[in-house]
């Protein structure tokens, strides 16, 4: 079985073809420039040549292409997009055109002269290509597919809470880390950055979606020194996010997810305490412009291991010394890939048997 997992984050997007057929340290892998960076990139270029940039395509990941456009804005050079891709920047539209960009159909941006910025988070056929060019397979019998979802928050919502909600809501269903997995026809339709994601696949093969961060932590699961302990702390330390969570097995006993830009590591690690110690509220992780933590199991809880992945995990570790540099299958950039396959096994129950023998002489306890 053959099955794509794409992790779509902030600065990278993280491509694993898991192949069964053989070690999965042979599967073809690729970490590369996240779409939005690629985005970013052509813009600033369209800023430094004063060209018009024609934003096309669908809501996708922003952050830093969010903030190119609008330095390519303030620098007085013209932008438009359709409506479609607008919403990348916000879900209310009007907030959009107030911000300088003259929204257009799909006929008008293609006959404006300027650059063409074509927004989207799932590009196949770029790794088709990737796969073609050095001789392996492109063929593909599943797709695990990850971004993170902020969702569209009602006009009186902030964001963060929202996200959060919809953390609670996963979790007060079901309290396993899995959960987070989805398969097409379950996603919520909140979840309209995920939507734009599924409705980008080009191919009829099954198809799971599963939100970035817990399928990072899912991933730390794989690692050997990670795998032989019962009840673990997983924090991942992403460019934008840092969640982390109190694990037994696959089951949830806590977490909480922060900005990593909005947070200094010293609170980060002081917040992995907390939140085992019971401390941690939600309230405070909010008014630092988090999202907030919740707590399932009763605190205090005693872990036996703190697992640390995420781009951002050496500062962290510099302030952890006992903490354990996450690598499943000996490579931590792939974290959340491996935790997508988990996430595609959880909801496709003919991919559990050649999943499972990625887990092959891993015990763990809970699971």
């Amino acid at each position: 079985m053959r099955i794509l997992a794409i992790d779509i984050g902030t600065g990278t997007q993280d491509i694993l073809v898991y192949d069964s057929s053989g070690p999965v340290e042979n599967s073809p892998k690729l970490v590369m420039p996240s779409p939005t960076v690629l985005a970013e990139r052509r813009i600033r270029e369209a800023t430094r040549t004063g060209t018009p940039v024609v934003i096309t395509g669908v809501l996708s990941g922003g952050g830093p292409v969010s903030w190119a456009l609008g330095d390519h804005i303030a620098a007085g050079h013209a932008a438009y997009s359709t409506p479609g891709a607008a919403r990348t920047f916000n879900d209310d539209l009007a907030r959009v055109e107030a911000d300088g960009v003259t929204l257009v159909g799909d006929d008008e941006a293609a006959a404006i002269k300027g650059a063409e910025i074509r927004l989207r988070d799932l590009d196949l056929n770029s790794i088709r290509t990737a796969l073609d060019a050095f001789g392996a397979d492109s063929s593909f019998d599943g797709l695990a597919l990850g971004v993170l979802d902020h969702g569209d928050a009602p006009p009186d919502v902030s964001d963060r809470i929202f996200r959060f909600q919809h953390i609670e809501r996963v979790l007060s269903a079901t309290p396993d880390v899995r959960a987070f997995a989805f398969l097409p026809a379950d996603l919520p339709e909140s979840l309209t950055r995920a939507r734009a994601v599924l409705d980008s696949v080009d191919i009829d093969v099954p198809t799971v979606f599963m939100d970035t961060g817990p399928a990072a932590a899912l991933g730390v699961l794989h690692d050997g020194a990670i795998a032989s302990s019962r009840r673990i702390f997983v924090l991942n330390a992403g460019n934008m996010h840092a969640l982390g969570f109190v694990l037994d097995g696959t089951a949830v006993q806590a977490t909480f997810e922060h900005h990593t830009g909005e947070i200094t590591t010293e609170r980060l690690v002081e917040s992995v305490g907390e939140l085992c110690a019971g401390t941690l509220t939600s309230a405070a992780v909010f008014e630092s412009k988090g999202h907030g933590a919740i707590y399932i199991g009763e605190p205090p809880f005693e872990v036996d291991i703190v697992g640390v992945t995420g781009p951002r995990r050496t500062a962290v570790l510099g302030l952890l010394p006992d903490a354990h540099a996450a690598a499943p299958h000996g490579d931590m950039m792939l974290s959340g890939c491996f935790g997508l396959l988990d996430g595609f096994a959880y909801r496709v129950p003919a991919a559990r048997e050649v999943i499972a023998a990625l887990h092959a002489g891993r015990p763990r306890g809970g699971r």
